[in-house]
């Protein structure tokens, strides 16, 4: 489980191609910190340690990971979101992240307006009934909350520091982004359809 809350962005460092998926390995000022098998966030989609070292660590993508989320995007040099799982001792800052991509997005367009950013970002529309204004969502790992909705799309305000301290930085219009929509708006939606249905 993960809060959103973006704690360093890595740099992919290689890639190796495998029977089914990929091997990753990021360089990260956390690295050192790293044991084998814990879990990490790599740009929202919640990853296993399966080799560490002082200055990188490596993950396995399955070829589902690969096809779902903008993992299988990466090329070396890439920079991407990291954040630790949450401890049991640590402030809940953000939102509940599971790290479990539900779908990926296009960022239709980006906007600075003030000192802030707006994001706004297209999605599935079988995913309508997730978004809600003023509600959570993240993007790419990052908790965010949704400014604005339109049909099959919303909007999300980035103060300066998250533009800065995240990839966000580097995102251009037409760019895929993994998107994970609120848990608590999934349970909500999945009993209400429940629901109609049994009264139908």
């Amino acid at each position: 489980m993960f809060t959103g809350i973006i704690k360093s962005v890595g740099t992919v460092e290689k890639i190796t191609s495998l029977d089914g998926g990929k091997e990753i390995t990021i360089a990260s000022d956390f690295a050192s910190e790293v044991q084998i098998d814990q879990s990490i966030s790599i740009n929202g989609v919640c990853h296993t340690a399966t080799a560490t070292d002082d200055t990188t660590f490596t993950v396995q993508s399955v070829e589902e990971t690969l096809r779902k989320t903008n993992i299988g995007d990466l090329s070396k040099g890439d920079h991407v979101n990291l954040e630790r799982s949450l401890r049991a001792d640590q402030l809940m800052d953000g939102h509940i992240v599971q790290g479990h991509v539900d779908a990926t997005g296009t960022i239709q367009q980006i906007e600075q307006e003030g000192t802030d950013w707006l994001f706004t970002v297209e999605y599935p529309e079988e995913y309508s009934n997730l978004i809600v204004g003023r509600g959570s969502i993240a993007i790419d790992g990052i908790s965010l909350t949704v400014a604005n909705e339109q049909e099959n799309s919303f909007t999300v305000a980035i103060i300066p520091y998250t533009y800065e301290h995240t990839n966000l930085y580097e995102k251009q219009a037409s760019d895929t982004v993994n998107l994970e929509f609120d848990v608590i708006g999934k349970y909500v939606a999945k009993y209400l359809s429940n629901r109609d249905n049994e009264l139908s």
